[in-house]
């Protein structure tokens, strides 16, 4: 069997059974003699292109072949041969490109003890390997990983993964088998044939397929938005001086006339219907997500030492990643929030009439034409804007799945109905939009019967709570335990994300029939007030440090889940309340800054695309990585500032248009005879985008806005 392969690393490692793996000098000495005798032995693959070479210098077809005795040879496996002896032969005669192909093998890599388990080699040696044997044929390089994987019980992360470059006319299954045996030979060992060295998923190639008809399609969407786009904005700067006198449908298309929009800083000061802290709220919770993501997405990668990992998984500051859910429940509160602040607005001016179905067909429209062209841009335009030796596998997506369940997406039901989401981060539109669904059924009930509509929701808000405790307890479902699909059942699900939705519907509620009345606060009340808000916040984010995942009881993180869910949205209740009323001080200047409204209403185009940009990065990396939270910092800052230029490029592109669009069509905007308050509230609520987040974890997500018709 291939397990003692890898037994040096178990005994150099020591025997421990938690995430946090520590290399005392103890555990060096107890397995001293067994560890040294196998690390010395797997020190040979250093060299292991040169081992293969002497290995195979007369390669012959029963070597591609590891079931010999009912081999018949097909026309690959004969191709395959005439290339590797072409090879080998060409090699001694001292020709660059077989040089090429072989210097860009990887080996063992060093430092496999800190961690370091990824040898990349040379990618782009290897696919640039192109020599013309004929007209008809040439031998070209194709890129794999080689991978030894520990006993099937050991986390995949302790694995060895190096590069091998061999014919493109050889399968990963010939790979396989002539590495296979030359592994048995240089460590002497016996290894199982359920065990697979190469995979073709892993293998790259200079071929190109040609394209399908949803790339071209896409491609052609893309091209006649952007030519709509230059030419309404050639006609606005050439031929417009009366933007009154601007078509509307033409107007809709202007980059000139969209980036005003964008750009533009509403002056909310004098309107206590605005409430200018939204915005960083909503802004800061953006950037947690996408924060949180590149950790994500860093893990995934070829990091060097994955020993410094596990110890930076016990630090306090890992909680601020990992709890970066919360992002999530402050979208759900604020979404909550501004519904009713509108909507019961507009009831009180219209006698308690609703058209819900404009309401419905509003929030529909305003977040769909995104979504849509997003899904085929995950599916056909990433995979052709980049290459790389990890690119479509350093991801938390796998955007194939998009082709089967994309019409779920568009329906907002891939929460429920998928059992694997296209474009994962787009599970918080589902739940975003089911608890919309619901929401006008509910602000009836606070309009006709107030207070008495506002214990409802409460006690809604509790049984919500409840059933998801239940479930917990109950079925035993666990976030830490995979086999229980807790994504699915308590993650993404509608019925257990409620609860900051229902607080913040609560609190809206709130606001709305104290909206005219001063609040005088003592010193020691906005102190305690502070107190309590920032206690229940950092004990959302704190209060499983030092706890491993699987050392706490399925009641104790039941406990901890459902009410850190009911805590997170309250303690943002007195952040909103105090900045309001003039308690906020510092907290307030921050988060009222004018410069976050611009970001603020990118923010849904940016939460979109800010995984494809992750992807895309973390895709064309050549060379391991090192992991320390300054680097992924550094990450951040590259991959959020390309979100937010991606971002504009598409707010201007399709959000802003069709905005402009459906407001034009369906008559939303109202006439200047409307109050400047009511402008600048719509541009508030309605400019700024839903917001999440989720590594997958936080998957953390997007916000959306609350459009809704008067």
């Amino acid at each position: 069997m291939i397990t003692p392969l890898l037994v040096c690393f178990l005994a150099l490692v020591g025997a421990s059974s938690t995430v946090s793996f520590e290399f005392h000098s103890t555990h060096m000495d107890t397995d001293h003699f067994a560890g040294t005798e196998h690390y010395m032995a797997t020190s040979r693959l250093r060299r292991l292109v040169i081992e293969f070479i002497d290995y195979y210098q007369n390669i012959t077809l029963s070597d591609l072949n590891l079931y010999q005795n009912s081999f018949v040879p097909t026309a690959q496996d004969l191709q395959c041969l005439e290339d590797l002896l072409l090879l080998i032969q060409e090699l001694s005669s001292g020709r660059i490109w077989p040089l090429r192909m072989i210097d860009s093998w990887g080996s063992l890599p060093s430092g496999i003890l800190y961690g370091n388990m990824w040898d990349l080699g040379h990618y782009d040696e290897c696919l640039n390997v192109d020599h013309a044997v004929s007209t008809s044929h040439s031998v070209r390089g194709k890129y794999c990983f080689a991978k030894v994987s520990l006993a099937s019980s050991i986390s995949s992360l302790l694995s060895i993964k190096t590069a091998v470059c061999f014919p493109a006319s050889c399968s990963a299954a010939h790979m396989d088998t002539m590495l296979r045996r030359l592994f048995e030979k240089l460590l002497n060992v016996e290894i199982s044939t359920d065990l697979q060295f190469v995979d073709e998923n892993t293998c790259r190639s200079a071929e190109k397929k040609p394209y399908d008809g949803l790339t071209i399609f896409t491609i052609v969407v893309l091209s006649v938005l952007c030519a709509l786009m230059v030419l309404s904005t050639l006609y606005d700067y050439l031929f417009i001086e009366d933007q009154k006198q601007f078509s509307p449908l033409v107007k809709a298309f202007s980059a000139r006339a969209n980036s005003r929009v964008l750009f533009r800083i509403v002056d909310t000061k004098s309107n206590p219907n605005i409430i200018d802290c939204l915005h960083g709220m909503r802004c800061l919770s953006f950037i947690w997500v996408v924060y949180g993501h590149d950790y994500l997405v860093a893990s995934m990668g070829p990091n060097m030492n994955y020993v410094d990992m596990l110890t930076w998984f016990n630090s306090a500051f890992r909680m601020l990643i990992t709890q970066g859910i919360y992002a999530v429940d402050t979208f759900f509160f604020l979404s909550g929030l501004l519904l009713v602040l509108i909507v019961l607005r507009v009831m009180e001016r219209t006698k308690g009439k609703l058209n819900i179905p404009m309401m419905y067909l509003n929030r529909y429209l305003r977040l769909t034409p995104v979504l849509a062209l997003a899904i085929p841009m995950y599916m056909k335009i990433l995979p052709l804007l980049g290459d790389g030796p990890l690119y479509g596998s350093v991801s938390v997506d796998d955007y194939a799945s998009c082709s089967d369940s994309w019409y779920l997406t568009l329906l907002y039901v891939q929460n429920y109905a998928a059992e694997s989401i296209c474009v994962s981060h787009s599970w918080y539109l589902a739940v975003d939009m089911q608890l919309y669904i619901i929401a006008p059924f509910l602000l009836i009930s606070l309009y006709k019967w107030g207070r008495k509509g506002a214990a409802g929701i409460f006690v809604l808000m509790l049984l919500l709570a409840s059933c998801l405790f239940s479930m917990m307890v109950i079925n035993k479902i666990s976030m830490s335990s995979p086999s229980t699909n807790p994504m699915k059942k308590i993650y993404y699900s509608t019925h257990t994300r409620a609860s900051p939705y229902l607080i913040g519907i609560l609190f809206g509620y709130f606001l709305y029939i104290n909206r005219v009345k001063p609040y005088k606060l003592s010193r020691p009340a906005v102190f305690v007030g502070w107190l309590v808000s920032l206690a229940l916040i950092f004990t959302c984010i704190f209060a499983v440090y030092g706890k491993q995942s699987d050392s706490y009881s399925i009641l104790e993180e039941a406990f901890n889940l459902t009410l850190t869910r009911i805590a997170w949205p309250l303690g943002l209740c007195w952040v909103v309340f105090a900045c309001m009323h003039g308690y906020g001080g510092l907290a307030n200047s921050f988060l009222s800054s004018p410069l976050w409204q611009p970001l603020s209403k990118l923010s849904y185009s940016a939460y979109i695309f800010h995984m494809f940009i992750e992807s895309f990065n973390g895709g064309i990396t050549r060379t391991n990585t090192y992991f320390s939270d300054y680097q992924m910092m550094l990450r951040f800052w590259s991959d959020f500032g390309f979100t937010l230029l991606l971002a504009f490029l598409m707010y201007i592109l399709i959000e802003a248009p069709f905005g402009n669009l459906q407001s034009h069509l369906l008559q939303t905007r109202k006439s200047s005879s409307k109050s400047e308050g009511d402008a600048q509230l719509r541009t508030t609520v309605f400019e700024g985008p839903t917001n999440e987040s989720a590594p997958g974890p936080t998957k953390e997500e997007t916000p959306a806005t609350c459009h809704i018709q008067e």
